[in-house]
């Protein structure tokens, strides 16, 4: 929480700092802005709201988490370009030291290799199947510091996917195909994973048996829920960002178009 608060107050006050510099809606436009915005409370919602405490209890709940981190809060956080803002947060001599250090090497070289799109689809495809392994999802309830990693991985690699695919950074910026490409075969792989846990004949979790069952419920059922959560809503998000994609290169085409 006290992170959370923190970005929220650094983002605000980089903003502020910049439009003072640069003039208002420059560097950082007021929709981006805003994305930032409804990014953050996305992410209150899925970690600090009582969906928390539900999560904990009911698989489909932890489901509603994970879609809220990855394919809402990811997207429009990095929409809100949430590193330009920061750096104007800090003092002038602080923000350029800051950038000469993350420009320098070995930092920019492991920025390369983490945002390159092929690299970024990877990181979170694995991790988002591999926490869902049995064990390693059991090991999340039981523990505290599991569920925080989980979080973490599932949040950072998605940042990472969308900062990929949305192309804020030139030396990683994808072509439209591979933008459309990523997007595309991200829907089918958490779409096929939605499905499993929705077809599934008995429950994957053991954690969760005891825990669901208290609350009245079937834990099979609020599994294939939680399934279907991933599978529909899930899938739709990657599947509206890729006719978003198609449609922003049908509009520069026809712009370029007109030009001519």
């Amino acid at each position: 929480m006290v992170l959370m608060a923190a970005s929220a107050v650094f983002y605000a006050i980089g903003v502020r700092a910049l439009w003072r510099n640069a003039g208002t809606g420059r560097g950082i436009a007021p929709r981006s802005a805003l994305a930032f915005a409804l990014g953050w409370l996305a992410l209150f919602a899925a970690l600090v709201s009582p969906l928390d405490w539900l999560g904990g209890r009911l698989f489909s709940a932890h489901m509603v988490q994970h879609e809220l981190l990855m394919v809402v809060a990811a997207p429009l956080l990095v929409i809100g370009r949430p590193l330009a803002a920061w750096s104007w947060a800090m003092p002038p001599g602080m923000r350029r030291s800051v950038g000469g250090a993350f420009n320098a090497r070995p930092w920019s070289a492991v920025w390369r290799v983490i945002t390159d799109p092929v690299a970024a689809w990877a990181l979170h495809a694995i991790a988002l199947w591999a926490w869902h392994i049995p064990s390693a999802f059991d090991a999340a309830l039981r523990s505290e510091g599991w569920h925080i990693a989980q979080h973490a991985s599932f949040l950072v690699t998605a940042l990472l996917f969308w900062w990929a695919v949305l192309g804020h950074d030139p030396r990683s910026r994808m072509g439209t195909g591979a933008a459309f490409a990523s997007l595309f075969t991200t829907m089918l792989h958490t779409s096929a994973l939605g499905a499993l846990l929705s077809l599934a004949s008995s429950p994957w979790y053991s954690e969760y048996l005891p825990l669901t069952a208290a609350l009245g419920f079937d834990p099979l059922e609020d599994q294939q829920l939680g399934g279907v959560v991933m599978w529909v809503p899930g899938a739709l998000a990657y599947l509206f960002a890729a006719l978003a994609v198609v449609a922003r290169l049908l509009a520069r085409t026809g712009a370029r178009a007109h030009g001519t």
